[in-house]
This record gives structure tokens, sequence and C-alpha cells, in this order.
């Protein structure tokens, strides 16, 4: 098997429908499968599964798992070469996962990679690129942990070799929208680790791939249109709680407790709490 597919969905019924339209379309020709894992969804998503995507590995949960426990009952499952992760709430273009696909076979020292993300009218989305936004930026230099993000500009805005918009380059961090990785990579590493339930999450895993000796990429010559539903109902008490306590979960970890891998330049200051099976 070439590639497994996950996606998780969350009362996303009639977006969940596009996602997956989209990536059967981009799949055509390889030899891959797509799993779905729904977090009790009360929408009708899974019979709408069963009535129009029969291929459809589904993974029906009774509660609300989070978005790192149902990616990772996904991973479970996956037989393939790789494993994408995409956003319910996004458009595959027609041939993004066939190029990112190439990209990945032709860069052995790729533990993941992400792609050029738009909104539905066209804007660039710089999380494209360096796979957070302004509070994760604040966060990291308030912490000093910007120093472990350098390909992310947080701490040199003059860098001459950031990367721009359509130049692919190496990167620190892969969007949860889109994460296309070796599946022999998170063996190593370990998968999404489930304290971050919505947010934070591909943050961790992309800086565990780094901490591994391997490195993201930018690939803009492709791209997905990402309607990032997630983020649109924002001050809630939940979202307050998913989003800054993720931040809180990524400090502790690492400023803490420093995981047992070792990689030149980053040395361990403190003794590992853990290791990645």
């Amino acid at each position: 098997m070439k590639l497994s597919v996950i996606l998780v969905n969350y009362n996303t019924c009639d977006m969940l429908r596009i996602a997956l339209n989209s990536v059967v379309r981009a799949a055509v020709g390889l030899n891959y499968e797509v799993f779905v894992v729904d977090n009790a969804s009360t929408d009708k998503s899974v019979l709408m599964l069963g009535d129009e995507f029969p291929e459809v590995k589904v993974i029906a949960n009774t509660s609300n798992k989070g978005m790192a426990m149902a990616y990772n009952q996904g991973i479970a499952e996956t037989t393939g070469e790789y494993v994408l992760v995409v956003s319910a709430d996004t458009i595959t273009g027609k041939k993004t996962i066939e190029k990112a696909l190439e990209f990945m076979d032709m860069h052995a020292d790729a533990g993941g990679m992400g792609v050029r993300m738009i909104t539905p009218d066209g804007r660039f989305l710089k999380e494209s690129k360096h796979g957070f936004t302004k509070p994760w930026e604040v966060f990291f230099k308030l912490t000093g942990l910007s120093k472990y993000f350098p390909k992310s500009r947080l701490t040199d805005i003059q860098r001459k070799d950031w990367v721009e918009e359509f130049q692919t380059s190496e990167i620190d961090v892969l969007n949860g929208a889109f994460m296309l990785m070796r599946k022999e990579v998170i063996k190593k590493v370990g998968v999404f680790d489930e304290r971050f339930h919505t947010y934070g999450y591909d943050i961790d895993l992309s800086f565990r791939i780094r901490l591994a000796g391997f490195k993201n990429y930018y690939f803009p010559k492709t791209y997905i249109i990402n309607f990032d539903s997630k983020n649109h109902v924002k001050f809630s008490w939940d979202y307050l709680k998913e989003y800054y306590g993720a931040m809180i979960i990524f400090a502790t970890k690492y400023l803490f407790k420093v995981p047992e891998i070792k990689v030149e330049g980053l040395p361990q200051l403190y003794p590992p709490s853990y290791e990645v099976k």
C-alpha cells in the first residue's frame, strides 16, 4: 500500500463529503486507503459515509476523543508507506497527492511535508509555511522555545533564506490541515501526543520529527483549500481552554521535560521523562 489517508470528523457532514470527494479524485491511480474517524457526530455523518463512500473505512467513536487520539486510532490501522493526515474542512487539489508523494519519494531525508494552503477566496495562508498562528509565535518567544524553531523566522525576521509563498523550503512545523508523513518515521518518533485534544498536536509531532533528525518541508507547487472551520468560533470558554491549554502542555513538556531524542545542536539540559517507541 502506497498511501493511507486519515480524516477526523465531528459534525461536519457537508464539508466531510466535499473533502472526501476531493481526496478520492486526487488519489486516482494510486494504491491507497482512506479512514474516517468520527468523534460521535450527531449530524448523520456516519450514515452519509455508509451510503456515499462504502469504500472508506470508518471508525465510529461513541464520544469525542479529540483530534490527536482520533488520528492515532486511524494511524493504528494504516498499512501505507505514507500517512496523510488531512482536515475534514479542506479541498485537496486534483494533483496535490500525486505531486506530494513524488516530492517525498525524491527526498529521503523528509519525515513530513505540507503544501500551499489558500482560503476559499484565494488568499494565501501563512500557516502553510510556519505551521502556527500569531498567538503561538508570541508563546514561543516568551518561553524562549523560539530558539528551537530557527526556520520559522521567529527571532530573525530579516532572514534571507526564509521561505516565500512559492519557494520550496525546509520548515519547522507542518500544519495539521495537511500532513504527509512517512510511516517509518511515525514508528520511530511516536504518534500524536493525546494530551493535545484539539490544538498543538501537529506542532508537537512536527517538533519530534525534527528532533529525531528528519526534515519537514513546505512544498508550494500544489495546494489545498482550507476552510479552517474549527477556528471560526472563538472566545468561548472551550476554545480558550483548548487553545491556550495546548501551549501550557507544550511548555511543560519541553521546558521541563525533554524527550530522549538526541540531535546535534539541541543539547539535553534535563533528564528525559519518557522514551519515544
